[in-house]
């Protein structure tokens, strides 16, 4: 419940009287650890996308739409961050100050805005933002109608940024990896009356109050929005964060929390763009959709041939594809739709990148070819990438050993300065296995779509593996659960047609399974015979039948033998 300690309004007449410059709250840092293990060296906000560092995108935009000072609050890798901004020309341009607030005690995005609100920056509306996000739309109107309404209302706090994006009804999210949202939203008023981003999908249903739907006699209900993540705020916002100390999230906790406070009341409104762009980089599969959203010109002007600071100068030819002045190559052999060749980019003379490629400072060896050499990444260490690779040994290697064994140097362990109670951290962990487990699902439909190669596959699903700190048995779970699934939801008229879906299923991605249960496949069998899935018969029949078959058939077969064996001396006793 929202709690008011001597909070203080500026008045509408006192901005008019005097004029108060357009602010900008940038947090430099989401709180998250997705982008883990990259982020352990590097700031999220300096990643390159499409070879240009992601804070540069916003503040670009935020130059563009009018904003007249902006405050980076600066916490993991604050340093790097405060001296490349130093470095770089946003320092030095006119009508656009740029300044840092340094923090490392901030855990959350409460933390950051309780102390910008003690700072006394902020006079007037701002606009909330982070620097992963990619937009260019216009601010005027947005700004216009929450101006407008505070007039009439100084309960109306925030005026969120929301865009059409329709989910996938198969894996429940949208194009950019990010779960389905469900809005409630006033037709006439555009106020936000519901936001729920963790829908239980096994239900199938949505709970609602009964004064939601009492108090409100107009209401749609909407699964078909996006979050920009870009809100323009009053000053209140801030204050409610100094006066409610367990806000942490904006969206879980701040959002929700005025949405069901019938105390202050409190409004948020929502701005729908329709011919704009407006995205946040918030997960590995956001990354590459706004890669190629960028490469496709989606975003325009913020582009790879417009120059804009903190871009290179790179040319656009014919399919789609930019040069940069740099390249010193052959460049009839990088040959794909929609590729970005960049600076420092040295490809040899018989290598091949096909479309879609997009890289970073990287040398391409004589003879090389590469169809899905897909995102834009900083360059990386020899033993990093030697331990995404090998992540799959490594992990099998640990489950032939007991519980009480070391973690290999390469695997990640939570943080052990964390400020969060033991439940907080068992939900965040329960989360995190919710979004690995989608990750890798959504991951292996796009293999299954864009008919990606099992390797790749592998490699994806390992960097996820590192990202969320799972094991490989995780991995095993997620993929099978994910082919089961598709097997399950391909049209068939009879059990006999449901099980060559199956067999078809997991002759076609055999491969990808045996990556992740080479020496499990005895526990897995005693495992489904212990839950009654299998039953003794099915198994010792299946045995059976495998006995006449060829060595490359009985594989599964051989590695479940002592199992099988316990079965026929279990059954033979019987009789």
């Amino acid at each position: 419940m929202v709690q008011r300690k001597g909070s203080t309004r500026v008045s509408e007449d006192a901005e008019e009287l005097v004029r108060v410059p357009l602010q900008a709250i940038l947090l430099a840092d989401s709180f998250a650890q997705k982008f883990r293990p990259i982020t352990l060296e590097r700031p999220k906000v300096l990643l390159p996308l499409v070879n240009v560092p992601m804070i540069d995108y916003t503040l670009a935009w935020l130059e563009s739409a009018g904003i007249e000072e902006v405050f980076v609050f600066c916490c993991a890798h604050s340093k790097q961050v405060i001296n490349y901004l130093e470095s770089s020309h946003w320092f030095s341009l006119p009508h656009f100050e740029v300044t840092t607030i340094e923090s490392h005690n901030s855990v959350s995005a409460g933390d950051a805005l309780r102390l910008i609100y003690e700072r006394h920056v902020i006079h007037g509306d701002f606009v909330l933002i982070t620097g992963d996000t990619v937009s260019n739309m216009s601010l005027t109107q947005a700004l216009q109608e929450h101006k407008d309404r505070r007039k009439k209302d100084n309960n109306a706090v925030m005026t969120m940024v929301i865009k059409r994006s329709k989910p996938s009804p198969i894996t429940h999210q949208s194009r950019l990896g990010t779960d389905e949202l469900f809005m409630a939203i006033d037709p006439y008023t555009k106020q936000l009356l519901y936001y729920e981003d963790k829908a239980d999908h096994l239900k199938g249903t949505l709970s609602l109050e009964k004064m939601l739907l009492a108090d409100n006699p107009s209401i749609s209900l909407h699964n078909d929005k996006q979050d920009c993540y870009i809100d323009i705020c009053s000053p209140e916002v801030l204050s409610i964060f100094t006066d409610n100390f367990d806000y942490q999230h904006l969206r879980r906790h701040f959002i929700k929390g005025l949405l069901v406070d019938d105390i202050m009341g409190y409004k948020i409104f929502t701005h729908e763009i329709h011919s704009n762009y407006a995205a946040r980089v918030d997960n590995f599969r956001s990354y590459d959709t706004i890669s190629k959203d960028i490469i496709q010109r989606w975003t325009y002007p913020l582009v790879p041939d417009v120059q804009f600071l903190g871009n290179y100068i790179a040319k656009l030819e014919r399919q789609g594809m930019y040069r940069a002045s740099a390249i010193t190559s052959p460049v009839d052999k990088l040959n794909g739709e929609l590729t970005c060749k960049l600076p420092e980019t040295e490809p040899w003379s018989t290598s091949e990148v096909g479309s879609g490629g997009v890289g970073y400072i990287w040398s391409i060896c004589e003879g090389g070819h590469e169809e899905e050499w897909r995102h834009s990444v900083a360059p990386t260490s020899a033993d990093k990438l030697t331990e995404v690779m090998q992540a799959t040994d490594d992990d099998l290697e640990l489950t032939t050993q007991g519980s009480n064994v070391l973690l290999p140097s390469g695997e990640l362990v939570p943080d052990s300065n964390s400020n969060l109670s033991e439940d907080d951290d068992n939900e965040d962990s329960r989360d995190d296995s919710v979004y690995f487990e989608k990750e890798v699902e959504a991951t292996f439909l796009r293999a299954v779509h864009e008919n990606v190669k099992e390797d790749h596959v592998i490699l994806e699903v390992n960097s996820l593996r590192l990202s969320y700190n799972m094991t490989s048995a995780d991995c095993a779970g997620a993929l099978f659960y994910s082919v089961m699934k598709l097997a399950l939801e391909t049209p068939c008229n009879s059990n006999s047609e449901l099980l060559k879906n199956v067999a078809s299923v997991i002759t076609r991605w055999q491969k990808l399974l045996k990556s992740y249960l080479q020496s499990m496949d005895e526990e897995i069998l005693h495992l489904l015979y212990e839950k009654d899935i299998l039953q003794e018969d099915a198994i010792l029949k299946w045995a059976s039948e495998k006995e006449g078959a060829e060595e490359s058939d009985k594989v599964f077969v051989k590695q479940s033998e002592k199992f099988i064996q316990w079965l026929n001396e279990a059954s033979e006793e019987d009789d």
